[in-house]
């Protein structure tokens, strides 16, 4: 298979509950929710995207032959030496191009792997670490794994269905808009509402990391 990605890159982990961790960032051409181009947005299912998924011309990025050559990839992004690999499956949605040779092959050259995904495709069972983002409109098919990270407020959203679900953490995450500020306070308020919730913030972000 031929993997599309449009960039890889060596930053620390900047949302949820793996923040701060040293982490090698694939981020995966195209996604089911949204073409990537504004002309669409007002049309798509996911209209608040903020990152740019779209060819694959991104620093790292490019047209992969096999899983081989885009784990080399990463793993010269990772540089030798260092333990406790680490590296995340972004897009995008990355569930449409990751299949067991990638995994398999990131396994075999010592990465523990984490997703972010939509929840839209059932995410891949030898994942290691499973992070799903729902966005209100779509089906979330994948209900369990490691981490719900809700951006808020995302209207016909229901956070209280969301408890039910089989995630170890359930994180709302502030809408980065216009109204961002209002927005943490919508988010502040909830979790003190509903203490299963934590506050997750972008502190890539705030840090100027990607």
């Amino acid at each position: 298979m031929t993997y599309s990605v449009k960039e890889v890159f060596l930053t620390l982990q900047g949302e949820g509950v793996q923040a701060g961790r040293r982490a090698v960032f694939v981020r995966f051409a195209g996604c089911n929710l949204w073409t990537g181009r504004e002309q669409d947005r007002a049309r798509a299912i996911c209209r608040f995207c903020d990152t740019d998924f779209v060819g694959t011309d991104g620093a790292g990025g490019g047209k992969f032959a096999d899983a081989a050559a885009l784990v080399d990839a990463v793993t010269g992004f990772w540089g030798e030496g260092a333990k406790r690999r680490f590296v995340v499956l972004t897009g995008g949605e990355p569930m449409l191009q990751v299949d067991d040779a990638l995994v398999d092959a990131l396994h075999a050259a010592g990465f523990e792997i984490a997703i972010e995904s939509n929840g839209t495709i059932a995410v891949h069972p030898g994942i290691d670490w499973v992070c799903i983002s729902p966005k209100a409109g779509s089906e979330t098919v994948q209900r369990s794994g490691d981490e719900l990270k809700l951006v808020w407020p995302q209207p016909g959203s229901d956070v209280e269905a969301m408890e039910g679900w089989d995630f170890r953490h359930l994180l709302l995450q502030p809408m980065d808009d216009a109204r961002g500020a209002a927005n943490v306070d919508a988010v502040i308020a909830l979790v003190m509402e509903r203490p299963r919730w934590r506050l997750s913030l972008q502190t890539h972000k705030a840090l100027g990391l990607r």
